[in-house]
């Protein structure tokens, strides 16, 4: 497969991002899915990345759709615990940051 184009990996990550938030669930959460250490925003992008090599977008969605059919199982069968949502996440704080970044090299 080839590589994510710069373009797919933001709107990916603009996905991820509202996708968690509609959920209710954090970058951790996510990471924890995914079976990563780290729930850094460059983290779960590599881990993207790697499951578009291993079949593309299809890939990617594949594991996000079992990721969501996971935490509403156990949001239905009561093991999850209800969590006040932080203000920012690593994504928004990375968006920023990003932007900040942009504003001033100009």
């Amino acid at each position: 497969m080839s590589k994510l184009s710069q373009q797919e990996e933001k709107e990916l990550v603009f996905f991820i991002k509202d996708w968690l938030k509609s959920h209710g669930f954090t970058q951790k959460d996510l990471a924890g899915e995914l079976k990563i250490k780290s729930s850094r925003t460059s983290e779960i992008i590599l881990k993207i990345k790697e499951l578009y090599k291993k079949g593309g977008m299809f890939n990617i969605a594949r594991n996000l759709i079992n990721i969501e059919q996971n935490w509403l199982n156990n949001i239905k069968n009561n093991y999850l615990e209800t969590k006040e949502k932080p203000p920012y996440n690593q994504l928004d704080i990375d968006s920023l940051v990003n932007q900040i970044n942009q504003d001033t090299s100009k």
